[in-house]
């Protein structure tokens, strides 16, 4: 069976140009509905709260059932639905509710697409760069053209251009055919079997390092900016461009795993994180080595994050992938997030912005010394899958 390549990326255009319009703008909605701070604060943590839980729980139903596109179909409708909810009331409670409601079916949907990807790209694994850097212009679409609209509307029309989005990542599931794990594993292994490998372990701990040095970028950076005084169109051009470099770095990915091994992408990647939140940490006065370092989001996320794609699917076998993608996606972008978000937050002010990136770079150094150490040349060839 061919590939369904434009409905596979169709998933992943709007599902990340949902959060093109999430992520940037919906801290502002909060703000302009009434609510305070530490309110918005609390909204935000439970977003992140229940993407360390939701994704664990759908990825053992989905591996356990074996429907994972039915799964997916069903997550992001509720999606819609629930979010709808916030077009009715702007109480703090019944926000606080429908957040919690909204983010349990979205953080369900992205792990398992994944598995359903690769399950489709079974005999070119590497074509999966090639599908998701969709994901990253339906990001800066809405990046930009919300913030273009916003500009003309009242941002209380914000969560209706939401819901159509989630309503259209929704009917792309409908058109998306189903695909199955084949059965070349005919000896099952346990999953805990796979969590007690050292390299599983590394893998896991490496991203969960690479995500608490994210925080304080996707927390701060504008904010550092403007401290900076730099308008809020160069910040804008830095955000893009920073996803512009993920977008060339995802065309030319299936070459780079044909020529190198997951384990020399990852150390790599790694490396130039660490360059990255020094150059921001002491830098932030030169635009051009902000540029520089913003280019380097191409090595700090897309290869890396590339590369974690293809080493669950490795380590973790088609008998858990779901499971595996979700824990990959809960412990790092959840509990990582949620611990660089909070460091970042506790010493942005006592320490200042300096020492907080600085904690960044070490957290990758410290990624860096595990992942070489306990992430095997021989496990990591080339063509893995």
């Amino acid at each position: 069976m061919s590939v369904p390549y434009w409905r596979l990326s169709g998933f992943y255009f709007f599902y990340f140009a949902t959060l093109g319009g999430f992520l940037p703008y919906w801290s502002l909605y909060l703000k302009d509905s009434g609510f305070n701070a530490d309110q918005i604060g609390e909204l935000s943590a439970l977003l992140v709260g229940t993407k360390i839980i939701a994704p664990n729980l759908w990825g053992w139903v989905a591996d356990y059932t074996g429907k994972s596109l039915r799964i997916i179909r069903i997550a992001s409708l509720f999606a819609a639905v629930i979010f709808a909810g916030f077009l009715i009331d702007r109480d703090y409670l019944w926000f606080a509710w429908f957040t919690i409601g909204f983010s349990f079916f979205w953080n369900a949907a992205l792990p398992q697409f994944e598995a359903v990807t690769l399950f489709h790209l079974k005999s070119d694994p590497h074509r999966y760069s090639q599908i998701r850097l969709w994901g990253s212009v339906g990001f800066i679409a809405t990046v930009l053209g919300i913030g273009w609209l916003l500009e003309k509307q009242p941002i209380s029309m914000l969560p209706a251009v939401i819901t159509v989005l989630l309503a259209l990542i929704w009917i792309v599931t409908l058109m998306t055919p189903d695909a199955h794990a084949s059965d070349r594993e005919t000896e099952p292994v346990g999953l805990m079997q796979i969590l007690k490998k050292p390299e599983v372990l590394a893998f896991l701990i490496v991203y969960l390092l690479l995500q608490i040095a994210h925080g304080p970028y996707y927390v701060f950076y504008s904010i550092y900016l403007k401290q900076y005084h730099y308008s809020t169109t160069i910040t804008g051009i830095l955000w893009a461009l920073g996803v512009c470099a993920e977008i060339v770095l995802f065309i030319y990915m299936r070459r780079l795993l044909k020529r190198y091994s997951l384990r020399h992408i990852l150390l790599f990647s790694i490396v130039l994180a660490v360059a990255r939140w020094l150059m921001i940490a002491w830098c932030t006065d030169n635009l051009w080595l902000l540029i520089f370092a913003q280019l380097l989001h191409a090595a700090t996320f897309g290869s890396a994050h590339a590369a974690a794609i293809h080493l669950v699917h490795l380590y973790f076998g088609r008998q858990h992938q779901g499971k595996g993608q979700a824990l990959y996606s809960s412990l790092s972008y959840g509990v990582g997030g949620m611990m660089g978000s909070l460091y970042s937050g506790y010493y942005w002010e006592s320490m200042g912005p300096a020492f907080v990136y600085s904690m960044a770079a070490v957290a990758c150094g410290f990624a860096f010394i595990i992942a070489y150490l306990w992430i095997g040349f021989e496990n990591t060839q080339r063509s893995p899958l």
